[in-house]
């Protein structure tokens, strides 16, 4: 069972992610690089309270089939991204384009 010390393993082979992540401009794409160097370099205790990340369960989404909960956290200074944790990976679901859209308001 993986436990809050462990170091992060990240999963960024979803393609709603990537389509989302090459779709910024440069600048803002280099801040996605960046914390994702950054999550490499942190264990999970770390990610839960890291408060650049804030990490956040989002309850007001219904979560995908398979999955026991749906998080966000900060990508870059004005988006999050929505994830979830797969064991020891931090498997990435999308970047969104305003924080809204993350707790599937509109």
């Amino acid at each position: 069972m993986p436990k809050r010390n462990d170091p992060v393993k990240l999963d960024l082979n979803n393609p709603v992610f990537q389509r989302n992540w090459v779709a910024l401009d440069k600048p803002e794409a280099s801040c996605v690089l960046a914390t994702v160097k950054k999550l490499l370099q942190l264990t999970w205790d770390q990610v839960y309270l890291d408060q650049g990340l804030k990490w956040e369960k989002i309850t007001s989404v219904q979560t995908p089939s398979g999955i026991e909960a749906v998080y966000s956290v900060r990508i870059t200074q004005a988006r999050r991204a929505t994830a979830f944790r797969d064991g020891d990976y931090l498997r990435f679901l999308t970047i969104e384009r305003d924080h809204d859209a993350t707790y599937g308001k509109k």
